[in-house]
């Protein structure tokens, strides 16, 4: 069954005071989690602004006590991965463990995406290339958070640690998220089913097959939609929510149920 009905806010264009709207009615409506895309140029999505992905999680999670949140999902290359780290463990100390750390791998070089990487000087790499800073990216957090790096004491250990969950919106993606990552966060068209199993088969056939796998899933929130994913074996599902996002969440709450 799915445990958990997330909301994803829409960042581009909006403010902090729609979103702190928005996070304080979903919490009262009883919804989950929020959860933010992580862009730097509001352009890349026709907008004026964007509203940068981790302060305003930091945000919104020191706004409302019980809300999980979730970043849908970092692009490795915006943050030096040790740094990440350290950041991801205070965040999971204020939010009083409530982080989810979504990473992925972000625009190849053909998409829109790529645009603002290349105006803050940022090269934009090949599909490989960006999937194996992923692996890198991870390895670097758990070490991190594990308290000594290179001989060096102190760094911040988050407890519990914030589970990694790596986008997996295609085959590869989803077999790197089951092989390294605690859970996978997969787009629900048709191809969910196969990616799935490539994720689940993944994790199965790793060093953290004893360890619990989440899986995250982008998703309308009509019942045959949540019963599919309730047949999958979904942990959260995740619904889009545009602006005026304190509207379309109580829309969406009412339509619930």
């Amino acid at each position: 069954m799915v445990v958990y009905i997330d909301l994803l806010f829409d960042p581009f264009g909006t403010s902090w005071a729609d979103v702190r709207e928005g996070a304080i009615v979903a919490e009262g409506e009883g919804f989950d989690g929020v959860w933010l895309y992580d862009h730097l140029a509001g352009s890349v999505h026709g907008e004026d602004r964007v509203l940068e992905c981790w302060t305003t999680l930091t945000a919104i999670a020191v706004t409302v006590p019980r809300l999980a949140v979730g970043t849908m999902v970092l692009n490795v290359a915006n943050r030096d991965p040790g740094t990440l780290a350290v950041m991801a463990a205070a965040l999971q100390e204020v939010s009083g463990g409530r982080l989810i750390l979504g990473l992925g791998a972000g625009g190849g070089p053909r998409t829109a995406y790529a645009a603002e990487q290349r105006a803050l000087g940022r090269e934009v790499r090949g599909d490989a290339a960006r999937r194996a800073a992923v692996e890198a990216t991870v390895a670097t957090l758990r070490s991190v958070w594990s308290g000594t790096v290179g001989g060096v004491e102190g760094f911040l250990r988050p407890d519990p640690q914030p589970q990694i969950i790596v986008g997996g919106f295609g085959p590869k993606m989803a077999e790197l998220a089951g092989r390294v990552g605690d859970g996978v966060n997969l787009p629900g068209g048709p191809g969910l089913e196969r990616l799935l199993e490539l994720s689940r088969g993944a994790h199965a056939a790793s060093r953290l097959a004893s360890s619990p796998f989440v899986v995250t899933v982008s998703s309308d929130l009509g019942p045959r939609s949540l019963d599919r994913l309730r047949q999958l074996g979904v942990d959260r599902a995740v619904a889009f929510v545009g602006s005026p996002l304190a509207d379309h969440v109580r829309t969406m709450a009412a339509a619930r149920g």
